[in-house]
Order: structure tokens, then sequence, then C-alpha cells
């Protein structure tokens, strides 16, 4: 599906697919099609789950800019759509070569949304948060060719992203909170 955030926002229309529903063909045609970044959105209770930080905070700590002094000035502080990113670490799947062919995005998505549904419907079996990162470590690495996005706490309540959108889209649809896109671009690059 397409959904569009609004005027007032990025003014951005992406392209969503169910991330368990990514092949080979999806990841192309989001990638020749969009013409904009792939991202995998992941919805809040699954990236706590994770242990997923958002990237910004891990960037702009006191320990993190004092290690790499580049961080310091870097500092996003200054987004003109939010106050903060959705954008959490990037991930490969441990069977990927390079990551970056459409096989390999497929297979890192896709095994991704079905790790995640497998981890939620256990209700109660082996769902600790330390089992969540574990199984994560197992099958994936970071850096990686997927960006993912996590959902802002309170969903579409705190933040109307496109992130907030397509977990909400997915779960409206009785889909697991985990989905991939891509921002649509003219054919001359802009939105």
């Amino acid at each position: 599906i397409m959904v569009y955030d609004s005027d007032f926002r990025e003014s951005e229309t992406d392209l969503l697919w169910p991330a368990t529903a990514a092949t080979a063909k999806v990841m192309r045609t989001l990638r020749k099609d969009c013409g904009g970044l792939l991202f995998l959105a992941v919805g809040h209770d699954l990236s706590d789950k994770f242990g997923l930080p958002f990237l910004q905070d891990v960037c702009t700590t006191d320990a993190a800019c004092e290690e790499w002094p580049v961080l310091k000035v870097l500092k996003t502080n200054d987004l003109q759509y939010d106050t903060r990113s959705a954008f959490t670490l990037s991930l490969n799947h441990r069977e990927t070569y390079t990551g970056i062919t459409d096989k390999d995005r497929a297979l890192t998505t896709s095994r991704f949304g079905e790790l995640a549904k497998e981890l939620a419907s256990k209700k109660g079996k082996a769902t600790s948060k330390k089992a969540w990162m574990e199984a994560l470590g197992k099958e994936f690495r970071t850096p990686g060719h997927i960006p993912l996005c996590r959902e802002s706490p309170g969903g579409l309540d705190t933040r109307q992203g496109h992130t907030e959108l397509a977990v909400a889209v997915a779960r409206l649809a009785g889909l697991t909170p985990c989905t991939i896109g891509a921002e649509m671009l003219q054919p001359n690059g802009d939105l």
C-alpha cells in the first residue's frame, strides 16, 4: 500500500509491504519504482523487546561524543519535520554475502519479520528481552543494508511519521508490526 504523511510534515509518499512477504521481486520493485531509501518500520513493543535503541540517542551520549568528537558537531538538533529521527540500527542477515542485493535484502527483511512474529507468538515462553536479543544476534549483524526505524512510544498519538503509519497499517491488517517500505521520489529525484 502507499501512505502519505501530510502537507505539514515531510509531504512524502511511501510504498509499503509486510516484512514477512518480502521477496527479491518486492525489493526490486521498491528500489526501482520508488527510488528513495528502503527502510524497515518496526513496532515500539518489538523494538523494545529486541533492545533496539534510537540511533539519535546512541550518537548523542556524552561517552560517544567524547570517544568520537565528530558526533558533537553532527548532533541532530535541527530536523525540520520532527524532533527525533525514527532510525535505529541497520542490519544484514548473517547468511547474506554483501547484504545489498535484492535477494540479500529480502532475506534480511523477511527473516526479521518472521523472527519477530515467532518470538511474539510464544506468549511467555522464552520471551525475556535477553532471549529476544540473543535470537536477533544469532541471525543478524550490524551494520547492514536494511536500516530499521522504530515506532515512537505511543505510536500515531505521539508522532505522525511514516514509521508509525506503517506499523499502524500492519496492526490494522492483523499483521506483525514490521513493514518494509521505500520513499517514493519523482523521476528527477524530488518528492
